[in-house]
């Protein structure tokens, strides 16, 4: 290309860019931005880092220059002060981010599979005050190029040529430093339109001005980060450091000449301290306005619009008074106003940003409070509120902390430099965008800073919940090993008082003598209950409580079946915390270590021992018990590792005399608990082996112990052992909905519980073995459905064959009716002579109460409640 055609494609290029309006401009500008960022967006943290420092490096230089434009271009503040203020802006930002991730993997826990990966917002739409028009784009165009961000600022019109020369400042250091050219950029004549366009077209506004341009911000559709306005309430309290906290107000309200929105706006004096405060703030250079000069005063703080008089903002006292119409000393500080009004309908009581104050006299710390609180209200809610106390005051501390509706809250500290962080208290986060939370309808309730401008993609990768195996401290077994167990209670325990908790039928047949003759021996003291029934009542157990009361024993021991342990773990739980309430202990969980209520520490009082007298339940290995309140009905199931018995004593000759009935529900119940337990998505190696050797059991012995009865112990000890296994396969594991239906279908029509699982599961099972279930249930370690390859494996153990698993699983089916044949458990629910129209009446809430069971979870197929109802109406009718 000839060097005339490039002057003529230049010219017309030129040409087109002057034909173009404003916003077509900007528009151009923002895609190149777009640009830049996603190529800054690949940078390492090595290479965003080295931009970082140069940059703040570059400001840091410049602050003086930047300092005096600010002055001479807005006419506000003081030169001096600005220095500062640039300074901090470079130095405290850069130290408390240059150590921080920005780029890429940000943090990272393997053990729990967490990566946190940070990424930019994109491009930043920063709004910039006349107020702080260097410091506030130095730290804005820091923190964004920390996070590699674009940012295009909109400088205050009374202020756009030295928030552009600070862009331009930080800009050339970024890009020597390796920056993307044009990832900072300003808008050289700002104007409401190009403003808002801005806000419409960045991926986030940084905001930080007057309420009016805040509520744009948010108003704009697009994620914003915008703050309040500040009124800083200050309460010196009666114990304060009166010469500490009025000088720290002075040191903060002449910097800049108040000009940080955190600057303090009253002083509320105890009225014992008044005259004392009053009389410092003179001695140090303040002037105390009289009511001519307080009214000339009052005419000029605020505007007819009600916002603070820009004629004022920045000013230093003499040119304020000057304005007003009055004179005071050239070197005069701050002018204060004596006021007695907190209503907004009082000039003094609003936000001033310069160096005026008001001055209230408060009868005590509690009528300070109120005060404070009003001064908020109308204007600073949300920014920052300050209190002058001695440290030893914590408790007026706490109050001022919880009446101020403030994010942050100074103690002791100068609030225009305490409030922006990293001076006055170096945790407070450094920053010159202070948010104010919900309070000043902000989206951010802390000092922003890098963070805020960064998305957080979380990678979570499947991890497995750690798991448990609990048993009991002591579990005892083998025929007559009652005596030699109970021994530890003397030698091992140094026991002195036991409570005996058993049935009417077990303690006048003298099952409980060979315990009582134990204590006896040892020397133990002993009372006992023995009003318990089968379902045990809540008011049962309030019974047994008041003898255990007054007995006071240090432990309890429960003999019998699954009702005469529940409604022991029930008195030893009412004894150790009688301030408990069953619907807080009856709260359904889904996973016992996160359950909303925390159960209570037991064992304080008295350890719990176990004694079974049938071979079903395993309730003395488990961590479970049921009580029903008689006069409303209510089953309470209570479930927490806490009521496991601390020990159990598995005494094959208190069940050698069990009834054929009480045989074969208990076996069958123990059968369904290793089921259940086998299946269960928080099945474990050490559950498992716990559950197949049970099924084996009970499979080999059940049926020998209910055709022998007594003169079979070594199948009634196989037995007893199959019935603790089982338990403490499910103690751990959890059941399933087999157990949560026949919860209800025992306690709707009083069937005996073992015998409500055994019409029940074999259903179950073919519902559990579907190999694409309607839902699943929810653990981590659960993979997929899968019960029935795990039916196929327990029905092996036993020696259930077949050519493939479905044959398996039907021989096992089949194979589990034989034994419930063989044990005399009838086929379905109306056989047991349960009404058609009265199963019927109560199907509904039976369903509803089953799904809702606390064993329901646990199951491999999570149940709707239509496949319930389907199951309850095949248990009846029979498939």
């Amino acid at each position: 290309m000839s060097r005339q055609e490039e002057k003529m494609q230049a010219a017309q290029a030129s040409q087109e860019q002057a034909a173009m309006t404003d916003v077509e401009k900007l528009q151009q500008k923002i895609a190149q931005m777009r640009e830049a960022q996603r190529a800054f967006a690949a940078f390492t943290q090595e290479q965003v880092d080295r931009i970082f420092f140069e940059a703040a490096m570059a400001a840091n230089k410049q602050r003086i220059p930047l300092a005096k434009m600010a002055v001479e271009e807005t006419g506000m503040g003081v030169v001096e002060d600005k220095v500062i203020k640039n300074h901090y802006a470079a130095e405290y930002i850069y130290n408390s981010y240059k150590n921080v991730k920005t780029c890429g993997v940000i943090e990272e826990d393997t053990s729990y599979g967490i990566k946190k990966i940070a990424e930019p917002m994109g491009l930043v739409g920063a709004i910039i005050p006349t107020t702080n028009p260097t410091s506030t784009a130095i730290f804005k165009c820091l923190i964004c190029l920390k996070t590699r961000n674009a940012i295009l600022i909109s400088p205050h019109p009374r202020a756009k040529k030295c928030t552009a020369e600070a862009a331009r400042i930080v800009r050339e250091a970024a890009e020597a430093a390796g920056a993307p050219k044009g990832l900072i950029d300003c808008i050289e004549n700002p104007t409401l339109e190009l403003s808002n366009e801005l806000m419409r077209s960045a991926d986030v506004i940084l905001a930080t001005g007057g309420p009016g341009m805040v509520k744009a911000a948010y108003s704009s559709g697009k994620p914003a980060i915008g703050v309040g306005p500040g009124n800083t309430p200050v309460i010196m309290d009666s114990s304060c450091d009166i010469q500490l906290a009025v000088y720290s107000v002075i040191h903060s309200k002449t910097f800049d000449n108040g000009m940080i929105c955190a600057s303090e706006q009253s002083v509320t004096a105890i009225e014992d301290i008044y005259d004392k405060v009053r009389a410092e703030f003179e001695k140090r250079g303040c002037h105390i306005l009289n009511e001519e000069e307080m009214a000339k005063m009052r005419a000029i703080i605020l505007t007819e619009a009600g916002t603070v008089n820009p004629k004022i903002v920045g000013q230093p006292a003499h040119k304020i008074a000057e304005i007003a119409g009055f004179e005071v000393p050239k070197d005069t500080k701050i002018l204060i106003g004596e006021v007695t009004s907190v209503d907004s309908s009082e000039p003094f009581a609003h936000e001033k940003l310069s160096p005026v104050l008001a001055l209230y006299k408060a009868k005590d710390f509690e009528t300070a409070l109120e005060m404070s609180e009003r001064l908020i209200e109308d204007g600073g809610y949300g920014h920052t509120s300050s209190l002058y106390i001695h440290p030893s005051e914590t408790e007026k501390m706490a109050q001022h902390a919880a009446r101020m509706k403030t994010c942050r809250i100074l103690i002791n500290t100068p609030s225009s430099q305490g409030g922006i962080g990293d001076l006055y208290n170096f945790k407070l986060a450094p920053s010159l965008t202070l948010g104010c939370g919900s309070y000043g309808g902000n989206s951010v309730s802390e000092n922003v800073n890098v963070k805020h401008l960064l998305n957080i993609k979380t990678v979570a990768e499947r991890r497995e919940n750690m798991l448990w195996f609990r048993t009991p401290q002591k579990v005892y077994f083998k025929k007559g090993c009652l005596p030699v167990a109970l021994d530890e209670l003397k030698t091992y325990y140094h026991k002195k008082k036991a409570f005996i908790v058993t049935d009417s039928f077990l303690y006048s047949s003298g099952h409980t003598k060979p315990i009582t003759d134990k204590l006896d021996e040892m020397g133990i003291t002993y009372a006992c209950f023995y009003e318990v029934a089968p379902d045990p009542t809540l008011q049962c157990a309030q019974k047994g409580v008041e003898q255990i009361k007054a007995f006071q024993p240090d432990v309890m021991i429960a003999l019998g079946g699954g009702s005469a342990m529940d409604a022991g773990k029930i008195m030893w739980l009412m004894y150790e915390h009688p301030e408990c309430r069953f619907e807080d202990l009856a709260m359904d969980f889904m996973d016992i270590r996160k359950r909303v209520y925390m159960f209570p520490k037991m064992g304080e009082k008295a350890m719990f021992v176990a004694i079974p007298t049938s071979s079903g339940t395993g309730s003395e290995v488990t961590p479970f018990a049921i009580i029903t309140d008689a006069e409303t009905g209510t089953k309470w199931p209570i479930a927490d590792y806490e009521l496991m018995p601390n020990m159990a004593i598995i005494d094959t000759d208190y069940m050698m005399t069990q009834p054929k009935g009480l045989t074969s529900a208990s076996g069958i119940d123990a059968l369904t608990h290793a089921l259940e337990a086998y299946v269960s998505i928080m099945a474990t190696d050490f559950s498992d082996g716990m559950a197949l050797k049970a099924v084996k059991n009970i499979f080999e012995y059940l049926p020998r112990c209910y055709d022998n009865g007594p003169n079979d112990p070594e199948a009634r000890e196989k037995m007893a052992n199959a019935s603790t296994m089982a338990g403490m396969a499910f103690a751990n594991a959890f059941l399933g909905v087999c157990h949560s239906m026949a919860h209800k279908l025992g306690a709707y029509h009083h069937l005996p519980h073992g015998v409500a699982n055994a019409l029940l599961i074999e259903l179950v099972m073919r519902y559990n073995a579907d190999p694409a279930p309607v839902k699943m249930g929810t653990f981590s370690q659960y993979p997929y459905p899968h019960a029935k390859e795990r039916y196929c494996e327990m029905a092996r153990f036993i020696g259930i064959t077949g050519k493939d698993d479905d044959a398996v699983f039907e021989n096992f089916i089949r194979a589990i009716a034989d034994l419930k044949e063989k044990v005399g458990i009838k086929r379905t629910i109306r056989d047991y002579g349960i009404q058609k129209e009265d199963f019927l009446a109560t199907l509904d809430e039976m369903v509803e109460n089953a799904f809702n069971d606390q064993c329901t979870g646990a199951n491999p197929r999570y149940p709707l409640m239509s496949e319930i109802k389907e199951l309850y109406l095949k248990a009846y009718y029979g498939e």
